[in-house]
């Protein structure tokens, strides 16, 4: 009887190595997801700030990654993962590390990077108070950096064919708003008119974007401004907690003209495909009917911040029982719940980037008005 449940056993045993070997043989035979660099603004930072000593745009401390796996704030602006991290996933690929974590000698920087930087804008002067961070255009100069070491790894033919087929994702323009041309103390706001701005910003974004071009980028994929006037630091500005429909308005101007501009670059640049992935549509429809996807609140943040001293989640403040009842984890950023949703309202424009298929005519929206959000219930 012993020898026979010894035999049952190592039958067993032999049974799961071999589905366990055949399990990794399958995982081998798979493609392997797209190799993505990430550029961006602090929905976007994976902790690049951290490395910034006078940056004053910050989120290494709690209760900033609680609900990460790790447990701990990493430099990620919101409780858990980052839409760029969900979006990985998604592709089947890591997180991409942060720029300022690595060294050109380590292998990490063939399998993707993460530039983002807590308080960019499109415009150099754009986060200007915070001291130190990484503009788009540094944001630019480190992936040429990282480019001119991948070629000294494998060789200059091996990099333009890793960069040619990489993603370059793109989430910048929200600061260039709400910490630029909406602050009455920032020269923009007073220098030009809106019309103006708005040339001043898509024409700034070309520029990089063919800056991006020169340098291998063929797939690139650029998300648009969200309805900013809806997050609840600029609810509180109306005195009414309702959206700030001017800032709604300039951002559904600024989408239009950025996706027009897109679509004359994929016709200028051979080979190229560069994308408008409309998120206002996602965001705006996941603050008006929360219910849907889940949530109880969209218009008040989880975490109950005082936005007289920036509006992020410090480790006094107040932090809601069920956090995945909220859009919104601070005054500015989203909750990692509603990034899961986001991510996944957004990922088939994504991977039509990857895939090389053609671009849409058109998904920007083009009415400058802004609908009000559902009453709470």
């Amino acid at each position: 009887m012993a020898i026979s449940a010894a035999i049952l056993a190592i039958t067993v045993a032999f049974a799961i190595s071999m589905l366990d070997v055949a399990a990794a043989a399958g995982a081998a035979g798979k493609p392997k997801g797209p190799v993505v660099y990430v550029f961006g603004d602090s929905m976007s930072d994976v902790g690049n700030n951290n490395y910034l000593p006078l940056c004053i745009a910050k989120s290494d401390y709690p209760w900033y990654g609680i609900d990460y796996y790790t447990g701990w704030p990493t430099g990620r602006f919101t409780n858990g993962r980052t839409i760029g991290d969900v979006m990985s996933a998604k592709f089947g690929v890591p997180s991409q590390p942060p720029y300022l974590s690595l060294y050109m000698t380590d292998d990490a920087i063939l399998e993707g990077v993460n530039f983002a930087s807590g308080g960019a804008g499109i415009l150099n002067e754009t986060g200007i108070y915070f001291v130190q961070y990484l503009s788009f255009d540094a944001q630019i100069d480190s992936y040429e950096t990282v480019k001119e070491a991948t070629k000294a790894k494998i060789g200059d033919d091996a990099a333009e064919k890793l960069a040619n087929e990489a993603l370059f994702l793109i989430g910048l323009g929200s600061n260039d708003y709400v910490n630029n041309f909406m602050r009455p103390f920032m020269a923009d706001g007073i220098v030009y008119t809106h019309d103006e701005f708005v040339v001043l910003l898509t024409t700034t974004l070309r520029k990089q974007l063919k800056r991006l071009y020169s340098l291998g980028a063929r797939k690139i994929a650029f998300t648009g401004l969200a309805p900013m006037g809806c997050i609840p630091s600029q609810r509180v500005l109306t005195g009414t907690g309702k959206c700030l429909t001017e800032l709604n308005e300039y951002v559904l101007v600024f989408n239009a003209a950025a996706k027009k501009m897109l679509d004359k670059l994929n016709e200028e640049l051979p080979g190229s495909h560069v994308v408008f992935a409309d998120s206002y549509s996602v965001v705006m429809d996941l603050i008006d009917h929360p219910e849907k996807y889940g949530f109880k609140i969209s218009t008040t943040s989880c975490c109950n911040v005082d936005t007289t001293v920036g509006g992020l989640c410090l480790p006094n403040a107040r932090v809601c029982a069920n956090r995945k009842d909220y859009v919104f984890w601070d005054a500015y950023h989203t909750s990692d719940a509603a990034n899961q949703v986001i991510a996944d309202k957004m990922f088939d424009d994504l991977k039509a980037v990857v895939d090389g298929v053609a671009p849409k005519p058109s998904s920007a929206p083009v009415h400058a008005t802004a609908p009000a959000p559902a009453p709470q219930k």
